[in-house]
């Protein structure tokens, strides 16, 4: 197939197109605006590749979109574009309303009017994947509570929310267009090559550095972590296998509060990086408690039984190995973490 990706010069997304190139023989046009979380030398391990095309273009840009899609002429629309930082959304909501609202808008619009044309086999064959997040369902109440694919939508952020609000124009022009759609949501990603600004890669660092590791509130909350290949893994998996008009959770089968996988991170460095910056004892002496942020949801938790028991999917990665293999990866690459950041790192040799 030729799979056309939204943003995937992000974390997840450049994830995806890497397995894609490196693990299968599909095609992929890779359609990224590049903003401050988007970066190609994620991909210069495949970026050469004859089955490999890079489109800059803003999925908000309805003419460049329909253009894209004219000339290259996708079997597949993986949309994965998306403003995806909670404080940042908070700080300043009005570019995820416009990238992921109007945005997404923008693509099933121009999604619809290609497939709409294509001849009837190339018709049949078509599907628009739109991968979205566990906090679309808001705060789970109970230990033993899960979100399932029917448990109803109560975001608290403003990411969230205007993830939910995608999720239902999809969903809409399923139902009203008959465009044929999948439906992904995931729990907390983590792994190579992610933004130094989120919770892991950003303890990593700061640890390297010898900063404080900050912990919001008490670290109680907790989410379940997918390692990012599995989750790339997965997409696949309901691209070619999923039921259209269906929605699938993918989650990784590990909960873990907040300071537990500090925690795990500053245990794994004692054994990688024992060479501490100066003044630093332990890692964990490095832990900080910070206010906590508004609106902070306590609990996240995948149930992914629909996803295994109808195609197949499970999670290769446990969190010990994901977390092991993450931590090296940092350690190993601090010079692509320098170029995101654009500022040199004090890391001990």
């Amino acid at each position: 197939m030729k799979i056309l990706i939204t943003g995937g010069a992000g974390f997840i997304g450049s994830a995806l197109v890497r397995y894609l190139i490196n693990e299968t023989q599909h095609s992929v046009v890779n359609v990224d605006k590049l903003t401050y979380a988007g970066n190609l030398e994620s991909l210069t391990s495949i970026e050469s590749n004859p089955r490999y095309a890079f489109e800059h273009a803003d999925i908000c840009d309805a003419l460049k979109m329909s253009e894209i899609l004219k000339s290259h002429q996708p079997d597949v629309m993986m949309h994965l574009a998306a403003e995806s930082h909670v404080d940042r959304s908070i700080d300043g909501p009005a570019a995820f309303i416009e990238t992921n609202i109007i945005g997404t808008y923008t693509l099933v619009e121009a999604a619809r009017g290609y497939w709409q044309a294509l001849p009837d086999a190339k018709k049949a064959a078509f599907r628009f994947h739109h991968i979205s997040t566990d906090e679309v369902y808001g705060d789970l109440e109970g230990v033993d509570d899960l979100f399932t694919e029917e448990t109803p939508y109560a975001p608290s952020s403003p990411y969230s929310a205007s993830k939910a609000s995608s999720d239902h124009i999809v969903r809409a022009w399923h139902r009203t267009y008959g465009l044929p759609v999948l439906v992904t949501n995931c729990s907390n990603n983590y792994g190579h090559f992610h933004f130094p600004e989120k919770l892991i890669p950003l303890v990593i660092l700061n640890a390297l550095e010898g900063k404080p590791l900050p912990v919001y509130g008490d670290g109680l909350q907790i989410r379940d972590w997918l390692f990012v290949d599995d989750h790339a893994r997965a997409l696949l998996t309901v691209v070619e296998t999923g039921k259209i008009g269906e929605t699938y959770n993918i989650g990784g089968h590990n909960e873990k509060t907040n300071i537990t996988v500090v925690k795990t991170i500053c245990a794994l460095l004692e054994e990688l990086k024992p060479n501490k910056p100066d003044g630093v004892s332990h890692y964990e002496d490095l832990i900080t408690y910070v206010t906590d942020r508004p609106g902070h949801d306590l609990r996240y938790a995948i149930d992914a039984s629909k996803i295994e028991k109808e195609l197949g999917w499970t999670p290769a990665e446990t969190f010990e190995t994901g977390m092991r293999k993450t931590v090296q990866w940092y350690i190993n690459n601090l010079e692509w973490c320098e170029h995101i950041l654009g500022r040199q790192l004090h890391v001990k040799s």
